[in-house]
């Protein structure tokens, strides 16, 4: 589990296919912290650490997870910066919201305007998700936890502050661009049990 609050802006500094694809991430993360099996978000992206070096370690990415995000779009080259989160632990301070790792589509920014020094984005969802996306709630996007401030159809609105784009890969965000989505968990439950109701 994680918190959608970014730790780090890590870098791919290479990418293998074989069987899956595998990438390595460099991280300002003291890497004798970290455990070979650890789960660190990419971008919101949920993936294990299989291997560690001084200021780098690699993850394999599944078809699957290639399938459902933007690592499918050829967003993964050489250079890419990436939002990292590493794993919740307990006691650790719940800034954002639960947040899973588990990427439920791909939105699309179709709208940025500055407003003040913060940047008002607007979000295109696809349509199966969009009924999970209420105004006041939250989202995680490339990762990190951001609160809806207005919804209209497949649209969604989220402010986003400039320590936001400073410490994040939001800073150099533009129109067109793919973004990871993992809607809320309490919405996901709450559509399933009306399901049922």
């Amino acid at each position: 589990m994680f918190t959608g609050i970014i730790t780090d802006l890590g870098e791919v500094i290479s990418t293998e296919q074989r069987g899956d694809l595998k990438a390595r991430i460099k991280t300002a993360y003291d890497t004798a912290g970290i455990d070979i099996g650890a789960s660190i978000a990419h971008d919101g992206v949920c993936l294990t650490v299989i291997a560690l070096g001084d200021d780098w370690y690699d993850v394999e990415i599944s078809a699957e997870s290639i399938a459902v995000t933007n690592i499918g779009r050829n967003m993964w080259n050489v250079g890419k910066r990436l939002n990292l989160e590493r794993a919740l632990k307990v006691g650790d301070e719940l800034g954002g919201h639960i947040v899973s790792g588990h990427v439920d589509g791909v939105a699309e920014i179709v709208g940025m305007r500055d407003e003040g020094d913060s940047t008002r984005f607007t979000f295109r969802a696809p349509e199966a998700l969009a009924k999970f996306i209420a105004s006041k709630g939250s989202v995680a996007l490339n990762g990190t936890s951001l609160t809806v401030n207005e919804v209209d159809g497949c649209e969604f609105g989220v402010n986003i502050i400039p320590h936001t784009k400073t410490v994040t890969t939001w800073g150099t965000a533009k129109v067109g661009d793919p973004i990871n989505l993992e809607i809320d968990t309490l919405a996901r439950y709450v559509a399933r049990l009306q399901d049922w109701a």
